[in-house]
């Protein structure tokens, strides 16, 4: 496994899997999404607080490479890493497996920062991304 800034522990619910008894694949989304929410809290940040001080995080694309299925029970790990691309923030992340450390899913999810209305560079952002080095 390689080196990542946060990690967090999860577990498959019944309800997320599908017909063939593996997680449905929207709900690799889901994790990934609650990891993102996870890291702010923390940091000691949430996004509802940023959204009160007028700074929103909007995903603007999602790629997902899945690699082998989880199933109900599946204790998994769901680790992120971020970084500056131009305008956006890039979250490469991963969802391991417990029970073997076997990767079941890739992705990379693009954000953009919109400050009081306005697309930004989110310079907020850049101040957690220094502070992780």
């Amino acid at each position: 496994m390689k080196e990542y800034i946060f990690k967090f522990e999860m577990k498959v619910r019944d309800y997320e899997c599908d017909l063939q008894g593996v997680v449905n694949n929207s709900n690799y989304q889901h994790y990934m999404e609650h990891t993102r929410h996870e890291y702010m809290e923390a940091l000691g940040e949430n996004f509802g607080r940023l959204h009160e001080k007028g700074i929103d995080a909007f995903v603007s694309k999602v790629e997902i490479k899945f690699k082998h299925s989880l199933r109900s029970g599946d204790k998994f790990l769901s680790c992120m890493n971020i970084r500056r691309e131009g305008i956006k923030l890039i979250f490469e992340q991963d969802i391991y497996r417990m029970s073997d450390d076997m990767l079941a899913t890739s992705g990379k999810v693009e954000v953009v920062i919109v400050e009081n209305g306005k697309l930004t560079r989110g310079d907020y952002f850049d101040q957690i991304i220094t502070s992780l080095k």
